[in-house]
């Protein structure tokens, strides 16, 4: 036999690597093994039995700071949580300084509560000066009581600004800047209007109402005007009267805060009107019913003339 090689191919060094073949490095056959699971490295997930809906539930509250936006509103500057025992004992308190206040003014008054009686009585009657018919005493008590119900008129007016800046206190933390302005201008407005709601009963109601009483029992008997029970419809009607005056300061309050607007309070006016009936029929005691619907209708125009001023000026 021949020691010739049979081809080529024998005859030749072993073969050399080609260069276009991939070199494996040892760093990735080290990686070589099973497929790695793609959810293996993934968190539990908590799902509906459709899809995943959220991670592990974090059964702890979580509150926004006080700076913090919600939903794109900024929450006031000095909000934050308080047991509600704690809002009613601060709510009490607070009503407990207005009662303080109330109770200083009447005792003030009492020092002038004698010439207060005389000067009233003798204006509110129909009757020239000379005619007026003198007040009856029936029973003991009777000067005193009245001297302390018509010394309340003036802790009324004292009473009423308290129980606005009151009010600001309490609900303090949870109003913004701009509403904080609001309510302190208003504790001096709730004065003037308290002062134009007394004024426009002994000026204009009460005239009217003795005239309408003088009226109904002339040629019938002779009338014995009793202090207290003629002074008790005074002093109801003067200081109701007070608080009604509040009304236009309470609707610009409530419109500037953004808690209502003049159109909701006009399209809802047949309510209001309503309660307002409802209140001096309740409050006003006159089995006549001429002074409730002198009240009622006090309160429905001050409603009326505090949304046509609101409509005047644009405001929705």
């Amino acid at each position: 036999m021949s020691d010739e090689p049979v081809d080529g191919r024998d005859a030749e060094g072993p073969e050399e690597p080609r260069e276009d073949a991939p070199s494996e490095s040892p760093a990735e056959s080290e990686l070589d093994g099973p497929a790695a699971d793609p959810d293996a490295e993934r968190p539990d997930l908590e799902t509906d039995g459709e899809g995943v809906v959220g991670d592990r539930h974090d059964p702890t509250p979580t509150y926004p700071d006080a700076d913090e936006e919600i939903g794109g509103i900024e929450t006031p500057p000095d909000d934050e949580e308080m047991p509600l025992a704690d809002h009613i004992e601060e709510m009490v308190l607070r009503l407990a300084v207005v009662l303080l206040f109330g109770a200083g003014g009447t005792a003030i008054g009492l020092l002038w509560a004698s010439d207060a009686i005389q000067y009233v009585w003798f204006n509110v009657f129909p009757y020239a000066e000379g005619e007026v018919p003198p007040p009856h005493l029936y029973n003991p008590l009777e000067l005193w009581l009245t001297r302390i119900k018509i010394s309340s008129l003036l802790g009324i007016m004292v009473a009423l600004p308290a129980f606005v800046y009151e009010c600001y206190l309490f609900m303090r933390p949870g109003l913004y800047p701009h509403e904080r302005k609001y309510y302190l201008a208003a504790v001096p407005t709730s004065v003037v209007l308290g002062a134009l709601g007394m004024l426009f009963s002994y000026v204009l109601v009460l005239p009217i109402l003795f005239r309408y009483f003088t009226y109904y029992a002339e040629g019938s008997a002779d009338v014995a005007y009793a202090l207290g029970d003629t002074f008790n419809l005074i002093i109801t009607l003067t200081g109701f009267l007070a608080i009604v005056f509040q009304i236009p300061l309470f609707i610009m309050l409530a419109i500037m805060m953004g808690v209502t607007t003049r159109r909701w309070l006009a399209q809802k006016r047949l309510y209001f009107w309503a309660a307002f009936a409802g209140l001096s029929f309740m409050f006003t005691l006159d089995p006549t019913g001429m002074a409730p619907i002198l009240v009622a209708v006090t309160m429905i125009l001050l409603f009326e003339g505090t949304l046509l001023v609101l409509k005047w000026v644009g405001t929705e």
